[in-house]
């Protein structure tokens, strides 16, 4: 369900799904199952040893995964599948410069800030991990230019959700694949957000044609339960093995929720209600006569709207109106409803947007 209660018992229509983990919505009945049905079986056991559950979670991933990623490393989040990412690019390569965007969101641990663009995130923690270097976004001139014989990866998001819900220009990841290619480096797609459906396919960039060679995912993957995965081609993984490692990565209690959760998406083919759910959403945001927007951008169920204002107050606004939203910067209203959303809840929140936006 898309829907979550205050302690008074008022209703709101969630469409912020905890910055797109809710994907399959709160409590749903085929993750409570397994996550249940596993904890009653077995919780933990050290990486060392192979599980039914794990295996099984691995099977259904990377059969529906890009088809030259045959290599999982599984951890507990983004940030951890971004840290993993980094670290098999460069024993991979044996090259340490990592080449990143502008408004681009890894994560916040140490490795994955320092591929973040974010002044406010970085300074706290400064110096951070040397060798990184950003570049504007759908700027293939400037990403040819930053990137040679030094460089280790290009890390890029589909979609940048935390940047402000920027989409990557049709040209601008074949070009990426094209350069990461000529000069030897690697492309790693960050789609810890984007993954599973969110954008109107099971991973975004399928839109793109591209296959990289490293894939990041988390969020969304087990139905709300913590797991993170990073998945490269076999000649990738071959350069790092055994050098990686996490104590509750690939635990069975998260294993059996990915398996649920896969299953669930694949059979109700949720990126098909993301692609046409969305496109009403931008058909309607993008006709609405508001003196504060500036612009609607998005794919399927991850959506911008870019304000001539600060978001806060609207955000409060939306939440009196019972819809919870989120930020995508300072200025932009973020929209990543569980993809289960019904249609008359979401046409619902649309109604609210519109109130809410439509004199500033």
């Amino acid at each position: 369900m898309a829907s979550l209660w205050d302690e008074e018992g008022r209703e709101y229509i969630d469409c912020g799904a905890s910055f797109g983990v809710a994907s399959l919505g709160h409590a749903n009945p085929e993750i409570a199952a397994a996550v249940a049905a596993q904890a009653r079986d077995l919780v933990h056991v050290g990486g060392t040893f192979g599980t039914a559950a794990k295996t099984r979670f691995l099977e259904k991933l990377l059969a529906v995964s890009p088809p030259n990623l045959k290599r999982v490393f599984l951890s507990n989040s983004g940030a951890e599948a971004v840290e993993a990412a980094i670290k098999f690019a460069r024993a991979s390569t044996r090259r340490k410069k990592v080449v990143a965007a502008m408004r681009g969101f890894h994560g916040r641990t140490m490795g994955a800030l320092s591929a973040t663009w974010r002044r406010d995130f970085r300074e706290p923690f400064e110096p951070l991990v040397p060798g990184f270097e950003h570049v504007p976004y759908n700027d293939a001139a400037a990403l040819a230019g930053a990137v040679d014989a030094d460089t280790a990866a290009v890390i890029l998001e589909c979609v940048q959700g935390e940047g402000g819900v920027y989409v990557a220009d049709p040209e601008y990841l074949p070009a990426a694949r094209e350069i990461c290619d000529r000069t030897g480096a690697l492309l790693v797609i960050d789609e810890v957000q984007t993954g599973m459906g969110r954008t109107g396919r099971l991973f975004a960039v399928e839109r793109w044609g591209v296959q990289p060679d490293i894939l990041t995912l988390a969020k969304a993957l087990a139905g709300g339960v913590p797991i993170g995965a990073t998945l490269t081609t076999e000649a990738v993984e071959a350069s790092f093995q055994g050098s990686h490692n996490s104590t509750f990565g690939g635990n069975p209690l998260a294993c059996a929720a990915g398996s649920a959760a896969i299953d669930f998406v694949v059979r109700e083919r949720l990126w098909e209600q993301a692609e046409s759910l969305g496109k009403e959403a931008v058909d309607r945001l993008r006709g609405m006569s508001s003196p504060v927007v500036r612009e609607v951008r998005g794919l399927g169920l991850m959506l911008g709207i870019g304000l001539k204002d600060k978001t806060t107050k609207y955000l409060q606004a939306l939440q009196q109106e019972g819809v919870i939203a989120i930020g995508g910067g300072s200025n932009v209203i973020r929209l990543l409803p569980p993809l289960v959303i019904r249609k008359d809840q979401w046409r619902a929140a649309l109604d609210a947007m519109e109130r809410v936006l439509a004199h500033g």
